[in-house]
């Protein structure tokens, strides 16, 4: 097709029609117009939004959604709750509530939004303030977003969108990070998570702690309610009794006749425990324990534990331990606590909430555990047998709260006198008597009180007595090099602890080898060969060698005797009795009688013979205390074997008096020509030599050089024998109705001094003052 010439026009040399659309041709409309559409697209892109523009946008949209929602929900909380307050008037706040807006004050959550704080109300927020200051701040950063994005993606934008949002303090924003990303998603998850885990272990360790402090105080809890069960069974299980005036717990009285021989009750001179066995129930005898003398037979009476035990080995021992001497006679030393181990009854009573009084009873006086009996009498050698029993009775007649429920008390006359006169002479069965009437006089108390078959009666003593003659002496000097002694402890049999202790075997043999023609010796290692049955060897205050004479033998010291001049002047020996020989000899019983409620046995009943190791379980048990461990084994109800075949003599016979005498004099004794009599421990010296507070003498006193004296009831040769010839028996009838008369006569004094200083009453009983010595 031939090309057309190109017209002009006065316009721009070219024909005005191409420039109309109906002279512009399809393509050149096809061209413009896409120009058009071109240009267009490059300003709709310029007034476009860029992705991050549009995600802020429409988080602004669903934050003010979610504060819009808020609000409402806000709203209608807070008209409700004016709502349900309308009846007080009073505005209550909620402490939650506070809580939860301090805790939101302090650290806001990032779920909720930081522009609505709990409480505010939509009265609030109507002023615009808080909401326009929001405003303000969400367009701020909307601009500065816009302004700082170079075509809508720019690099720091893109670096903090690659990364999951933008960091703290970058120019693109004041948040963290960002809230719509997955990266904070996953980091805020991953917050949470380890704050529940936090939160789950603190609680685990605190309901841990919980739970052991409920399972102490549930374990204490328990521990008080078994007590309070053991307490109400041991107190309680003995129902209170009433008496007619008062209402009476279980009570026990428990009375020592110290030095009593089982066969006194023989003797036609004791209805009143006569009577005793034939209401309740005893042994035919019973065993002290070795070695037979007052302070270790008083506490293992009160413990349950042999000597070896509780350590009161003797009434004069040495302790290498402590490097200290234990003698009885001197309270400022013996009654230190540090000696006596193992815990009496009055401490076992004590301790479980029962009262207790103790009357002079050995061993009460030392602080024993740093626990006092209730009541505690301290011995006194003057102090009157009737005034025992009205101190016993007074005891009973206290009041309710302050009654004793466990009441000891000690009697050391027969001790004393058998001593002083031999346990066969005419003195001890006055004192015997006497002792006996003194008793009825206590249970005429009892039945007085309606209290027979209320209070428990155990009446018991510690050893026995053999009678003693010059004849049956051995002196110490004779059998052993006392050079190489450096202590002797006990008496009569003697404990001998070497300087050195390798001459121990030497001097053991030297003994052994000089006793031998004497069979009323017998001579024992503590480790080697001590009997078994002693109980005597576990304990350092035992002596490592001992020399244990037959009953009625005794060792003397030359600086106490010249024995050879002694016997060849015929001296009576003093004391005429002794004990602390082995324990069972018939010569050394005791006895053991108890009566009442803790006691539902039989009248009459008998025993087996026991030990005296088992008293102290039955006097808990009596009480319904629980005792400590001890020796013993008895229990209560006791097991009765029989009954007793003569209640009028308890079905004991006598046993016989000791061995013939066996010397080591080589030439015999000349026949005096008058009596002269050796008398260290005098009536009248008695009181000067002893201490007023002496327990028993089991120790020789210094004897004085022979006197001539004439001869009387009480210090005659034959004084001790039962079996006096027939020429003799009117003598002895006079001197017995003389010195019946001078008993009376100063019985009947002493009742009135008593009366008048107010030391005491009684009869003619009680006159008579304990001898300060045994």
């Amino acid at each position: 097709m031939p090309l057309q010439p190109l017209k002009t026009t006065a316009v721009g040399g070219r024909d005005p029609s191409l420039l109309s659309p109906s002279e512009y041709d399809a393509d050149a409309v096809s061209i413009r117009s896409d120009q058009d559409t071109d240009s267009d697209d490059d300003e709709r892109q310029l007034r476009a939004r860029n992705s991050r523009e549009l995600r802020a946008h429409d988080r602004l949209v669903l934050m003010e959604e979610e504060e819009l929602d808020h609000l409402v929900i806000e709203s209608r909380r807070k008209q409700e709750r004016q709502q349900q307050r309308r009846g007080s008037g009073l505005p209550i706040p909620n402490p939650l509530k506070l809580l939860t807006r301090r805790l939101s004050d302090v650290s806001p959550s990032p779920s909720r939004s930081p522009s609505v704080q709990p409480g505010e109300s939509v009265e609030d927020l109507g002023t615009g303030e808080k909401r326009s200051a929001r405003r303000q701040r969400r367009k701020m950063k909307r601009d500065r977003l816009l302004a700082d994005a170079q075509h809508g993606e720019d690099g720091e934008l893109m670096y903090e969108m690659e990364e999951g949002g933008m960091k703290d303090g970058s120019s693109t924003g004041e948040s963290s990070d960002r809230d719509d990303s997955d990266e904070v998603d996953r980091k805020h998850l991953l917050h949470v998570t380890d704050a529940k885990v936090k939160r789950k272990r603190s609680c685990r360790r605190w309901a841990l702690l919980y739970a052991i402090i409920a399972v102490a105080f549930a374990i204490l809890v328990l521990v008080a309610w078994k007590l309070s069960l053991e307490r109400k069974s041991t107190h309680h299980s003995q129902k209170l009794v009433s008496n007619g005036t008062a209402m009476f717990a279980p009570t026990t009285i428990i009375i020592s006749l110290d030095g009593f021989r089982a066969d006194f009750l023989n003797r036609g001179l004791t209805p009143r425990l006569n009577t005793l066995v034939k209401e309740g129930v005893s042994p035919l005898y019973m065993l002290p324990s070795f070695p037979s003398v007052t302070f270790p037979n008083h506490y293992t009476i009160a413990t349950g534990l042999y000597p070896e035990a509780h350590g009161v080995v003797g009434n004069s021992f040495w302790d290498p331990a402590l490097q200290e001497e234990f003698f009885y006679t001197e309270p400022s030393r013996s009654m230190d606590p540090k000696w006596w181990k193992g815990e009496p009854f009055w401490v076992t009573a004590q301790k479980q909430g029962l009262k207790t009084a103790i009357h002079m009873w050995p061993g009460s006086e030392a602080h024993i555990l740093n626990v006092e009996p209730t009541y505690v009498d301290k011995y006194n050698g003057k102090e009157m047998l009737s005034r025992k029993v009205d101190r016993v009775l007074e005891f009973l007649d206290m009041p309710d709260a302050d009654r004793p429920q466990v009441i000891a008390a000690y009697v050391p006359n027969v001790d004393s006198d058998g001593h002083k006169y031999g346990p066969n002479s005419t003195e001890i069965r006055f004192t015997i008597q006497k002792v006996d009437k003194i008793l009825d006089s206590m249970f005429k108390g009892l039945e007085e009180r309606h209290l027979t078959d209320i209070v428990n009666i155990i009446v018991v003593s510690d050893h026995g007595m053999a009678t003693t003659d010059v004849s049956r002496l051995v002196q110490l000097e004779d059998i052993v090099d006392t050079s190489k002694i450096e202590h002797t402890d006990g008496w009569p049999l003697i404990g001998l602890r070497p300087k050195n202790p390798d001459d121990l075997q030497d001097i053991y043999q030297g003994v052994v080898e000089k006793t031998k023609g004497n069979p009323n010796l017998e001579v024992y290692l503590r480790d080697v060969d001590m009997p078994e049955r002693y109980h005597f060897s576990k304990n350092e205050r035992i002596a490592p060698l001992w020399i244990v004479p037959k009953a009625g033998w005794a060792l003397v010291k030359m600086n106490e005797m010249n024995l050879k001049e002694a016997q060849a002047q015929g001296v009576v020996y003093h004391p005429k009795g002794l004990h602390g020989y082995d324990h069972e000899h018939p010569l050394m019983r005791a006895i053991f009688i108890a009566r009442g409620p803790a006691f539902p046995h039989q009248p009459n009943s008998k025993l087996d013979v026991f030990q005296n190791i088992e008293v102290y379980n039955m006097l808990c048990d009596s009480v319904g205390i629980t005792p400590v461990p001890n020796n013993g084994t008895l229990r209560l109800p006791l097991k009765p074997i029989g009954l007793h075949d003569d209640p009028a003599t308890n079905g004991l016979e006598t046993p016989a008096d000791p061995v013939e005498a066996h010397t080591f004099s080589t030439s015999p004794a000349p026949e005096p020509t008058k009596p002269v009599l050796v008398n260290p421990v005098s009536t009248s010296s008695a009181a000067s030599a002893a201490p007023s507070n002496t327990v028993g003498v089991d120790q020789p006193a210094p004897q004085p050089q022979p006197t001539e004296q004439p001869l009387d009831s009480s210090d005659g040769s034959n004084s001790d024998s039962d079996s006096e010839s027939d020429g003799d028996e009117g003598d002895a009838s006079a001197i017995d109705k003389v010195k019946g008369f001078w008993d009376w006569f100063t019985g009947k004094v002493d009742k009135w001094w008593g009366k008048v200083t107010g030391h005491g009453k009684g009869d003619d009983e009680s006159g008579e003052e304990e001898s300060s010595s045994e």
